[in-house]
């Protein structure tokens, strides 16, 4: 046997349905019976079991009951390997349908090769600089660290990292490849061993590639033939949880391969950047999550003081008559109610929803009209001022919204996108097709028309045949481009990419298949259009006002505990609820691991849904039934109706 692919796969179900479906047509390209293919599923919760079995029987599954890690994982697969060459395949990756060819033409062509990689693209048809790499020896760690290889990118000196100074398209000896996609000798592996299990994720692919060539052999950057790695590692640089998984995994192979002074100098240069990282990932992590409320509370507070001093001259002839205490209690207080209230109502989830952002100021400033009275003399210097300031509010946090938008997009339609133009590049049949899960999916988008996969066409059904691609898209101003792979060759879709350039989003629906996949740049996760359910309850808002309704419900507690069947239980719920380890309302059935299975994972509850109904359900179909619809729709007032209908079952 030639070939064995190995896909290590952990919750990307859709990507994996991609990747196998190109892996199928590049296989089709050698003598049948010479590839095999491997996906060992780490324990996925996504059906991506199901789906394998289902699409693709000839592939060889193992199923692991644990997330084993990348390493572990890919060594299930390559001990039960027949093939002269082992491909290391990313499961949200594309290849060429000559991929397979060309890899096994080269490294029967160079003996000395242990192992390669190929050219990478992202989702935009951008290149991937780690397609290349080089060891990461202390001064090649501390010029990646500190930004040196980026400010001088065709560097020798600073950027060997990248190998920037190697061109793209000429193939290169490297040091290191990417383990999204590493053609290895299997005789090589049999040689100098397996992956290291040490290595949980990130650092496998360099230490793997650093023990081939201390044996001797020549890893090779080869350019003939490229693939779509749609999410590339930077997706997830700005976490600090990245930050001390790839450090670590950086300590462990400096702690395998150097010694003495060397080991010294890369293991602190490792430390240095853990803690340069981190700290570049907590600031710009705060600033990026909380600039707008920022910004919001010094335009609001600003506002609040001027209009003091005006009210004060203009109403009162004084310009001392408003206490130094409206300065540091008043303006905080007003600005977090407003504010608040505009976080609770998700404005700052969708930063230029003008809905959700002047909502929350009037809920805000309806709190403070009702909070108003309540407070003591001193603190209540001016109704006008309140008022007035939330007009500023509305007008200065809209206003900033506004210009912020115009900059981005050279337009005024905040909070209202353009449905992009939208072209499909397929035959009719599966056009029709895509247009339907379109529809079904629910996705807001201009559709100019169909593109025809090869040169005829018939111009009643189509706008051109695929030779006019870039015509097309200049002339009806194209956002969005739509393959069908069904129709349209890996190769032909990755050349289009790359032609049109990243100006342009460009999705793929795989050959009868529910999703369409694609991802603009290696910087954002990758997208996804499926007809499956959305849930309500999984948004970022409705898990935050479900939180905080099961602790603006704790103060009733006394209450319910007066009525309560199991006071000790009723007691030590409330405590789990305010630690967060339980909800006032979760799922009717099964334990909450069965339920997240098929639903959004959610805390589990004193109550379900089935406690709002008169008559008790004990029926699996039912209740379930009654968990989806509270999971698709949910809103906070379902979770006050269930427990105003259910506490007396507390």
């Amino acid at each position: 046997m030639e070939l064995s692919v190995i896909i290590v796969n952990y919750n990307v179900r859709y990507f994996l349905e991609q990747a196998l479906q190109s892996v199928q047509r590049a296989a089709a390209a050698l003598p049948a019976g010479e590839v095999e293919v491997f996906v060992v599923d780490n324990n996925s919760v996504d059906n991506s079991v199901a789906m394998v079995r289902e699409k693709f029987p000839e592939v060889k599954l193992i199923e692991n009951q644990q997330n084993t890690g990348f390493s572990t994982a890919n060594n299930q697969a390559i001990r039960q390997a027949a093939g002269r060459y082992v491909l290391l395949l990313n499961p949200d990756t594309v290849v060429r349908e000559d991929t397979f060819v060309k890899c096994i033409q080269f490294m029967d062509a160079h003996p000395d090769a242990g192992a390669l990689g190929v050219r990478m693209i992202d989702g935009s048809g951008k290149f991937l600089p780690e397609s290349k790499r080089g060891f990461p020896a202390p001064f090649v760690a501390f010029c990646k660290t500190f930004g040196l290889s980026r400010l001088f990118p065709k560097s020798k000196l600073f950027n060997r990292y990248h190998l920037g100074f190697l061109d793209e398209h000429e193939t290169n000896e490297v040091d290191v490849l990417a383990g999204a996609f590493m053609f290895i000798r299997k005789a090589v592996l049999d040689e100098i061993g397996l992956l290291d299990e040490a290595f949980f994720m990130y650092g496998e692919d360099i230490d793997l590639s650093y023990r081939i060539v201390q044996a001797g052999y020549k890893n090779y950057y080869f350019p003939e033939t490229t693939i779509i790695h749609y999410k590339g590692e930077s997706t997830k640089k700005g976490s600090l949880n990245y930050v001390r998984t790839f450090y670590n995994a950086m300590l462990i192979f400096a702690r395998k391969h150097f010694s003495g002074r060397q080991a010294r100098l890369f293991i602190a240069m490792i430390y240095a950047a853990v803690y340069f990282r981190a700290a570049l990932a907590l600031v710009s992590g705060f600033f990026r999550r909380w600039s707008f409320f920022l910004a919001d509370a010094a335009l609001i507070s600003g506002g609040l003081v001027l209009l003091k001093n005006f009210w004060a001259n203009y109403y009162y002839h004084d310009p001392n008559y408003y206490p130094d205490s409206f300065l540091y209690i008043n303006v905080p207080v007003y600005t977090l109610f407003w504010l608040g209230a505009v976080f609770f109502n998700g404005g700052y989830d969708e930063p230029f929803n003008l809905r959700r952002l002047i909502r929350g100021l009037l809920t805000g400033t309806v709190l403070l009209l009702a909070v108003y009275g309540l407070l003591p003399l001193e603190l209540r210097p001016s109704r006008a001022i309140l008022l007035m300031g939330a007009i500023w509010a509305v007008a200065a946090t809209t206003a900033l919204r506004t210009f912020l938008h115009f900059a981005r997009s050279g337009n005024f339609r905040v909070g209202r996108t353009r449905p992009s133009n939208l072209i499909i590049v397929g035959s009719e049949k599966e056009s029709e097709r895509v247009r339907q899960l379109l529809a079904l999916a629910q996705v807001p988008k201009n559709y100019i028309g169909t593109v025809a996969p090869g040169k005829d066409y018939d111009p009643a059904k189509s706008l051109a045949g695929i030779e006019r691609l870039n015509e097309v898209v200049n002339i009806f101003k194209v956002d969005e481009v739509i393959f069908c792979a069904a129709d349209i060759s890996s190769d032909s879709i990755m050349q289009w990419m790359t032609r049109l350039g990243p100006s342009v989003h460009y999705k793929i629906v795989p050959k009868e298949s529910l999703s369409i996949i694609g991802s603009h740049s290696k910087d954002s996760a990758g997208e996804l259009y499926t007809i499956e359910i959305s849930y309500r309850i999984a948004s970022p808002v409705s898990r935050r006002n479900k939180r905080m309704l099961d602790l603006l419900l704790l103060p009733l507690v006394p209450f319910f505990f007066l009525f309560a069947k199991r006071k000790g239980a009723l007691l030590r719920n409330s405590l789990q609820i305010l630690t967060g380890k339980k909800s006032w309302v979760g799922y009717a059935t099964g334990n909450p691991a069965q339920s997240a299975n098929r639903f959004p994972s959610i805390k589990p509850g004193l109550l379900s849904p089935a406690d709002a109904l008169t008559l008790p359900v004990k029926d699996e179909h039912t209740l379930r039934h009654l968990d989806f619809l509270y999971a698709k729709d949910y809103d906070v007032w379902q979770d006050l109706e269930i427990v105003w209908k259910g506490w007396r079952k507390l």
